[in-house]
């Protein structure tokens, strides 16, 4: 389906990756209070009365610096001549900086389609004055909100909508060309994570090509198996932030974190030795609000004493990782391989279920079932559904009327259930029509 662009621009640290979080409703973006965080562009699906559009988060846009802030303000240029319509966020309360003018001037030149100004920070009426110094740059009346605290931010998305171009129709997604499925290993430091890479990558058929990341601690390696081809991406071990030191490692997180994003399945090695730790169900979190399904692994196993220690690991998994649900949960020792062999015919069924296509009929008999069983509140009804797509199942509902989170919740797992999808990520797009 090709949605219209939306991409937020604007200097270093205005809000840009926290406004992306307030429109998605969850934290998608890495947010942080100094410049630089974002490098670069994100791209994520975003809806708002029913309209959809992809939302690009961009880094911050500066006239001058390093090679690396070079690199950053051409691809937040890139986003701009691609976009549909461009957001330029400014900082209500330090007012416009030669920066915010500069970039002013490059969404003037470049942008295609509309331009909407809008100042942030503005957390209450008596910063409102504020929002004027803005007018400056020549793009039109600011529109003031709180990223932070969602003031305003539904009447900016209101005109945004009102200004985004038809969406195209849907089509099946082609069958040659998709794109390879890619497994993330993440874990914290010293769980085995490398170890287990370095064992699968050289006994799993043959290796294609391996491709460096955008930091030293990050190595995508394509690998050729009877599935097809499986990327693997070996990440930095997560620390909290509050053990990271500046500069690499912090990049290295970074990277990590958005692998976590982009992968179709994670792998969460955890050191059994240790147990599950309070990073580790952080890290669980992560991936889980990231949609992408997950294996657990237990890496060490064979170094646990005793059946008692077994015991209470497993004790450990079932209630501090519950809420990821049914992932599967493999013992495994990356030293020896034991246990490694049962890896592939998990990431087999994840990728079945990724490539799963589901019919029309059949779409529809789950949800007439559905309904049945737990009508929709305020008179909300599915009319129609079909699987618009794969690679993750994405489903497309036609309702009556917008369809709150909570019931949507309950459709999609009425789906998940009645095609046996196990953990994997599902897409849920949702139209109205009149009954």
């Amino acid at each position: 389906m090709t949605l219209p662009i939306v991409c937020i621009v604007g200097r270093p640290n205005v809000g840009k990756s926290t406004l992306v979080n307030r429109i998605i409703g969850k934290r998608v973006a890495i947010v942080e209070e100094r410049p630089g965080v974002t490098r670069d562009r994100k791209e994520v699906e975003a809806e708002w009365q029913g309209v959809p559009f992809l939302l690009v988060d961009t880094g911050g846009w500066m006239a001058s610096g390093s090679s690396l802030d070079k690199k950053v303000s051409r691809q937040s240029e890139q986003a701009i001549r691609d976009a549909d319509v461009v957001l330029l966020l400014v900082d209500a309360v330090t007012g416009i900086t030669e920066d915010d003018s500069r970039i002013g001037g490059v969404v003037r030149t470049l942008a295609k389609g509309p331009v909407l100004l809008v100042a942030n920070k503005v957390d209450d009426s008596g910063r409102e004055g504020l929002i004027w110094e803005a007018l400056s740059l020549g793009l039109g009346e600011p529109h003031p909100i709180s990223a932070l605290h969602g003031r305003g931010a539904g009447d900016v998305l209101d005109r945004l909508v009102a200004l985004l171009p038809a969406t195209a129709e849907e089509e099946p997604e082609p069958e040659d060309g998709e794109r390879i499925f890619s497994v993330a290993l993440v874990g914290r430091p010293n769980v085995g994570k490398s170890t287990l890479f370095n064992r699968m990558i050289g006994e799993e058929r043959a290796v294609v090509h391996d491709m460096p990341g955008t930091t030293r601690d990050a190595v995508d390696t394509v690998v050729e198996t009877e599935d097809g081809p499986i990327r693997f991406v070996d990440t930095a071990g997560m620390r909290r932030k509050s053990k990271i030191d500046e500069g690499t490692e912090y990049y290295s997180l970074v990277r990590a974190l958005q692998a976590v994003d982009q992968a179709d399945v994670a792998l969460l090695v955890i050191d059994s030795t240790v147990g599950v730790t309070a990073q580790d169900q952080r890290l669980a979190e992560r991936i889980d609000v990231s949609g992408s399904p997950v294996v657990v692994l237990l890496n060490k196993h064979e170094l646990l004493p005793d059946a008692e220690a077994r015991a209470d690991l497993d004790y450990q998994v079932k209630e501090r990782l519950r809420f990821i649900g049914e992932a599967p949960v493999l013992k495994i020792s990356a030293l020896t391989g034991k246990g490694v062999n049962k890896l592939m015919p998990a990431l087999s069924m994840s990728i079945e279920d990724y490539h799963r296509r589901v019919p029309t009929r059949r779409v529809n008999e789950v949800m007439r079932s559905a309904q049945q069983a737990q009508p929709g509140p305020h008179g909300v009804k599915v009319l129609y559904a079909t699987q618009a797509a794969v690679d993750p199942p994405t489903f497309t509902l036609f309702s009556n009327r917008e369809i709150p989170p909570t019931y949507l919740r309950y459709l999609e797992r009425m789906l998940r259930e009645g095609f046996d999808l196990g953990a994997t990520p599902i897409k849920m797009r949702v139209r109205k029509r009149s009954s």
